[in-house]
């Protein structure tokens, strides 16, 4: 086994949630992770003095599991080897490939004085009969790639390397684990990052979604990886892609359109990319049309497009956005009368709104950043993020940091 380098946030959360009676459920992207962590989990279970007859940890993607397809053979799999005495701690990575599985968890949650784990690499995993059959039984824990901080501590780099350099590199390669392997060699990391995307593609959406067109899909990401931070409706985006000959003629721009809805739904629920509804900050309500998408991993994009700097503003944006994600706010577009705020943050006695920008030096971008935020009447903190090196910190009571700072500086997992 290669070895394995901690994700103390992820694990510290399987920790807290050990011996609670629910399923405990890891979801992300492929080779985000999630079998690594199940590894560190399995060793932290041993460490702490559980004997390995009460751990069975199954990765069912491995061949040697090639005939439980079904749950009525895993289930019988698993019961032969559940310990009579004792509580059993039962691993299962990838369980997607077992056919309703969630009645065999159900099953053995009800039949055995067990405590399980899960992994899976598609929403599709935590679909409305799973969710029907085990409602209020299971907790989510959504793994990300890797954050800056985590990042930082993945790779080691010479002391000469300033941590701006080192945001560099995060902007570019990204945050997939695997790409540690490559030591930041271009090529390398490209061919690792396409791999892994083509078996997202082709085993999380193609395969689970048979009328989807190949092509079709493949135009709809570049789309959204071109648009990242672009305020887009399915419409929208159908209009343009039927402009450049994506739809024929006599589908009509309506179809157009919900083809496109059902494409970005398949790529969401493969945890590629990620939805941002907006929200009417004075109505304090939802609004139903004209999100964001954001993409799980900028190394993704940078690879299918190629690194460009211009973009360096909606990059931030969705850095800032997965890190919002990371530290558990639910978070929005912010719409503002006539303007908008890039994040309104919210946890349930806590709310933030954010704007992100390359650089607050020109008084333009100020006037631009700040009205908004200064729009909004109501006390909550309010700050702007910018790669800026300021004395400046603060606008008349609006914050203003400098975004390496802020992703290095978590206070949730202290």
């Amino acid at each position: 086994m290669a070895e394995l380098i901690d994700r103390p946030v992820y694990l510290k959360q399987l920790i807290q949630n050990k011996d609670v009676d629910l399923v405990k459920i890891v979801t992300g992207i492929r080779r985000c992770g999630k079998s690594s962590l199940l590894n560190l989990f399995y060793r932290y279970l041993l460490d702490s003095g559980i004997s390995e007859t009460n751990v069975i940890h199954m990765n069912l993607e491995s061949l040697q599991y090639r005939n439980l397809t079904d749950y009525l053979a895993f289930y019988d799999y698993v019961s032969q080897r559940i310990p009579a005495k004792g509580k059993t701690y039962l691993i299962f990575d990838e369980l997607q490939t077992v056919a309703h599985w969630e009645k065999a968890i159900e099953s053995f949650r009800l039949d055995y004085d067990v405590d399980i784990y899960i992994t899976g690499s598609n929403a599709y995993l935590l679909s409305t009969e799973f969710s029907t059959l085990l409602s209020g039984r299971y907790v989510e824990i959504r793994m990300l790639p890797l954050s800056f901080r985590e990042f930082l501590a993945f790779y080691e780099f010479d002391l000469s390397v300033t941590v701006e350099e080192q945001f560099q590199r995060y902007l570019q390669f990204g945050g997939m684990p695997i790409l540690r392997e490559y030591q930041f060699n271009e090529a390398r990391s490209n061919q690792a990052l396409e791999g892994i995307y083509s078996t997202v593609i082709l085993r999380d959406v193609l395969q689970r979604n048979n009328q989807a067109d190949q092509n079709m899909l493949q135009r709809i990401v570049l789309f959204l990886c071109s648009n990242i931070g672009s305020i887009a409706s399915p419409n929208s985006i159908g209009n343009t892609l039927a402009s450049t000959g994506g739809f024929s003629e006599e589908r009509g721009k309506n179809v157009a359109g919900k083809t496109v809805e059902k494409y970005i739904s398949m790529l969401t629920s493969a945890y590629i990319f990620y939805p941002v509804s907006r929200y009417d900050v004075k109505g304090k309500q939802l609004l139903k049309t004209l999100g964001k998408n954001y993409i799980i991993d900028i190394g993704f994009r940078n690879m299918l497009l190629g690194y460009r700097d211009v973009d360096r503003g909606h990059i931030l944006e969705n850095i800032v956005f997965l890190e919002l994600l990371r530290r558990d706010y639910r978070v929005y577009i912010g719409k503002v009368g006539e303007t908008e705020v890039d994040f309104v943050a919210e946890k349930p006695n806590e709310k933030l709104y954010i704007q992100v920008t390359e650089s607050m030096a020109s008084p333009e971008v100020r006037e631009r950043e700040l009205r908004p935020l200064q729009m909004i009447q109501d006390n909550y903190e309010k700050i702007v993020l910018s790669m800026d090196r300021s004395y400046i910190n603060s606008y008349e009571g609006i914050k203003a940091l400098n975004l390496i700072d802020w992703l290095l500086n978590d206070r949730s997992d202290q």
